[in-house]
């Protein structure tokens, strides 16, 4: 396959990461490693799904723990062009019940594994002057959330981490973007009330939830050559939300 592209997907079992390998597929030119945590028929569903051979690899790692983020890249042996992250890990609690370990196992998924993998696969980028970043925050990460706080907190990490970094690759041809998406129609959010989904369409000047495809196709887009240009920028997705 020449000049081929190599992509890395964290969380690619999750319905936005899922929608993204596919959204990213439709170039045949790329390849991928594809990371999942749980739900390890979903990848193989993937995996069935694309051509036979666009998948290099998947890989199983718990991100909530730090040795798995290790063993992670350690048995990725490939230099890769363009990472995606992701994985997240939701929690709706009261601060004043907020565990230490609770707050240890956030703090690993959103920053330990962004910031551990995105540093062991830079100076393959670096040497070619070439590569691409782009982490899916979260609409809480600008605004924060109440009964959300430790995952406001981390999703805003993302947020400056991606603003920071890119700042900082720049001049090596590296771009670093992010993605913070609104309400999006995922499992995650069915444990929700019809009530409560409708107080917060209320709040959306579209008047409707979000698609994983949508969030998808921002992703596609900051990984392509029409988003040359654009680097150390975070994308809402959030249907008008200001």
């Amino acid at each position: 396959m020449k000049n081929e592209e190599i992509v890395l997907v964290i969380g690619s079992s999750g319905e936005i990461g899922k929608a993204t390998v596919q959204a990213l597929a439709e170039q045949h030119n790329r390849r991928f490693i594809l990371h999942y945590s749980k739900n390890g028929h979903v990848v193989d569903e993937l995996v069935e799904s694309l051509h036979e051979d666009q998948v290099l690899m998947s890989v199983q790692a718990d991100l909530t723990q730090p040795d798995e983020i290790y063993s992670l890249i350690d048995r990725t042996p490939f230099d890769v062009d363009t990472i995606v992250f992701a994985q997240g890990q939701a929690l709706s609690q009261t601060f004043i019940k907020l565990d230490e370990k609770t707050m240890d196992c956030l703090y690993n998924v959103h920053i330990k594994a962004t910031t551990l993998i995105t540093q062991a696969f830079l100076a393959p980028m670096v040497k070619k002057q070439y590569g691409n970043i782009v982490v899916i925050s979260s609409i809480w990460g600008e605004e924060g959330a109440s009964f959300e706080v430790w995952y406001s907190m981390m999703k805003s990490a993302q947020i400056n981490f991606v603003k920071s970094l890119a700042k900082e690759m720049g001049p090596s041809g590296i771009r670093i973007n992010g993605v913070t998406p609104g309400f999006i129609n995922t499992k995650m959010n069915e444990v929700l009330t019809k009530e409560e989904i409708g107080y917060w369409i209320e709040d959306v000047p579209l008047s409707r939830l979000g698609e994983s495809s949508e969030v998808a196709n921002c992703v596609k887009f900051l990984c392509s050559s029409q988003s040359s240009y654009v680097n150390g920028h975070i994308l809402k997705v959030n249907g008008g939300i200001s």
